[in-house]
């Protein structure tokens, strides 16, 4: 095999790889941008190396996207942006490849928006084997070849990041589709008609609401809720349709229920662009945590994704 046949046939292994690259990197960074971006460092290292001394390049592959996001995790700047309380996970629509393996409730929990949140309360090291472990399958002995630890250090991390996530995790386990638009469906009735009332007892006493907008365009920082009452208000008030909003938005949206990164969510979009996304977390059959999303940043890859697909019958068409 000539070299130009070698650099084919190396290009090829690592495409075949991209997309559950991509998804270990997502987990790891919550950040569908940042994750394009180690994906491709990884494939300049690749290229980079000697390919004929590496004997696993699947394992060699998710050991260098691993250690750059972690290089990215400890960064300054990421540790000042999180700090500072502007960043909310990058949402994506459900089929997208970069939610990678859904077949267990680990690996689709793992890439729930709750737990990529919570995941900001670990280390870089406790949230690595986390998802290394819980998303991926890996053993301890080759996450220990993976993170340069010890099978021991990698067992008390995974502990740890487990007993950090239980510890502060809010939702009541999977909800069926169904079940979670018709709850979504009543969120939407009761805001978009002023019936407070309604949404009080739609939200569980805990509840809590994350926006990274006010409505103004503003996103420097997260604005939240933590009662009932107040995230009705907020809802019955951010719900109602006035000419102003829409010039704001650039036109009338239609609404429609879709499923983000596994949860239920409504998304409004003008034309083919999402401008904003509120996604659910539900327990007990009622709305324990309400996340706004309106930065352009955050839903750029989401729009390119709902633009690939058939949109079904909006639930509100002229807001």
């Amino acid at each position: 095999m000539d070299d130009t046949a070698m650099d084919r046939f190396d290009t090829s292994r690592f495409e075949a790889s991209r997309n559950r690259l991509a998804s270990l990197a997502y987990r790891l960074l919550g950040s569908a941008v940042d994750a394009e971006d180690a994906v491709q460092d990884a494939f300049l290292h690749w290229q980079a190396a000697d390919r004929q001394r590496i004997k696993v390049p699947e394992a060699w592959l998710t050991k260098v996207v691993t250690n750059l996001c972690l290089d990215r995790l400890r960064s300054a700047q990421a540790r000042r942006e999180r700090t500072a309380g502007a960043w909310l996970p990058e949402p994506l629509l459900d089929g997208d490849p970069m939610l990678g393996p859904a077949d267990t409730f680990e690996q689709r929990e793992s890439v729930s928006l709750a737990v990529l949140t919570l995941m900001e309360r670990l280390s870089p090291l406790e949230r690595a084997v986390y998802i290394l472990r819980e998303a991926f399958s890996y053993s301890h002995t080759e996450i220990a070849k993976i993170l340069d630890i010890t099978e021991t250090a990698s067992q008390q991390r995974l502990h740890r990041a487990r007993h950090r996530i239980t510890a502060a995790r809010r939702g009541g386990g999977e909800v069926d589709s169904a079940s979670a638009r018709r709850i979504v469906e009543e969120f939407l009735d009761a805001a978009s008609s002023g019936r407070t009332e309604r949404l009080v007892a739609l939200l569980t006493d805990d509840a809590t609401a994350i926006s990274d907008s006010n409505g103004a365009g503003l996103a420097e920082t997260l604005l939240r809720y933590d009662t009932p009452q107040r995230i009705a208000a907020i809802a019955r008030a951010g719900f109602k349709p006035t000419p102003a909003k829409r010039r704001l938005a650039g036109g009338t949206p239609a609404i429609h229920f879709a499923l983000v990164n596994g949860a239920p969510a409504i998304l409004f979009v003008i034309g083919d662009q999402v401008i904003g996304a509120v996604t659910f977390d539900i327990a007990g059959g009622r709305i324990a945590t309400v996340r706004g999303i309106a930065a352009p940043t955050r839903l750029a890859r989401l729009t390119e994704a709902w633009r690939q697909r058939e949109p079904d019958t909006p639930l509100i068409t002229q807001w």
